[in-house]
């Protein structure tokens, strides 16, 4: 394998690894929305919370990763972005908040960000 295309997978593997957390983060933002709407019932409405919490905690550990390429500035804000989204999450599936708005739009806003 040359150089080259060792560059190409390794760029291909990161374009599928952001598709692949595009798409995990589009289910948590659907989910949340149709929480926020009123469509889920229990037990749904609390794996909703779970999902997206599960989902951040994944990332988190990944950010965390001394091998995750991302500058090191960019992945502190993200993992203080998602602890506050866990803390949320549970504060809401605890019934000591209520509004889904803010989850939903940093959610949004993260996963159009990926590239």
């Amino acid at each position: 394998m040359t150089l080259s295309s060792y560059d190409t997978m390794i760029e291909d593997s990161g374009q599928e690894a952001r598709a692949r957390e595009k798409l995990a983060l589009s289910h948590g933002v659907e989910l949340l929305t149709r929480l926020q709407g009123g469509e889920l019932r229990p037990p749904d409405d609390i794996e909703a919370l779970l999902y997206i919490r599960r989902l951040w905690t994944f990332f988190i550990q990944d950010l965390s990763s001394s091998r995750n390429g991302l500058p090191e500035k960019l992945r502190a804000d993200l993992i203080s972005i998602g602890l506050w989204i866990i803390k949320e999450a549970d504060r809401i599936r605890q019934d000591k908040a209520s509004d889904l708005g803010e989850l939903i739009a940093i959610n949004t806003v993260i996963r159009d960000a990926l590239a």
